[in-house]
């Protein structure tokens, strides 16, 4: 099969899994951010074509990884530059403020994961909601599959101290409001 073959073949197949991964991280990104984050992956890939693996997808991941952060980056700066500009959405009324009653089901659990390292959280994502395997976890961290292995047992840990620990302080919030009843 052709290089070109190989890349055509590579973004049939996993196009959409590459946009999910993008729009998951851009958390309420507008479409057209998601969009030119994949395109960003793509072209990217496509310039690299001879270099493509036989199972491309996590490698897509860690060039999709590569672009997101530019894209945050980005967006950082406009959104520092639109604030000291005067431009921003408190400035003009639209502020929104969400009601008590919008929190989604298993918010506790972004809630714990928005608790630990960037690098945790991306490794818990990758084998969580990419469905990666280790192997496939150290191509898109670019690392070994030993020290993948490794991050993963780690943020796993952490993860499940964060989720204790909030399920403490639940039951002494709770103990707190009996005792004065």
């Amino acid at each position: 099969m052709s290089t070109d073959d190989s890349f055509a073949a590579a973004y049939r197949e996993h196009y959409w899994a590459v946009s999910r991964f993008v729009a998951r991280r851009l958390d309420a990104g507008e479409a057209h951010e998601v969009e030119e984050v994949v395109a960003d992956v793509f072209s990217i890939a496509w310039r690299r074509r001879s270099e493509l693996p036989e199972v491309p997808l996590p490698w897509l991941y860690a060039v999709a990884r590569n672009c997101l952060a530019n894209t945050v980056r980005g967006l950082g700066r406009r959104r520092r530059l639109l604030h000291r500009i005067g431009l921003n959405e408190s400035a003009h009324g639209n502020q929104v403020v969400d009601s008590p009653d919008t929190e989604r089901p298993g918010s506790w659990v972004h809630e714990a994961l928005a608790r630990l390292s960037p690098a945790d959280q991306e490794a818990l994502r990758l084998t969580t909601w990419e469905e990666l395997g280790v192997d496939e976890l150290a191509v898109a961290l670019e690392c070994s599959p030993g020290a993948a292995a490794m991050r993963l047992h780690r943020a796993r840990r952490r993860l499940r101290a964060e989720i204790d620990r909030m399920q403490m302080n639940v039951r002494a919030g709770r103990a707190g409001a009996e005792s004065r009843d």
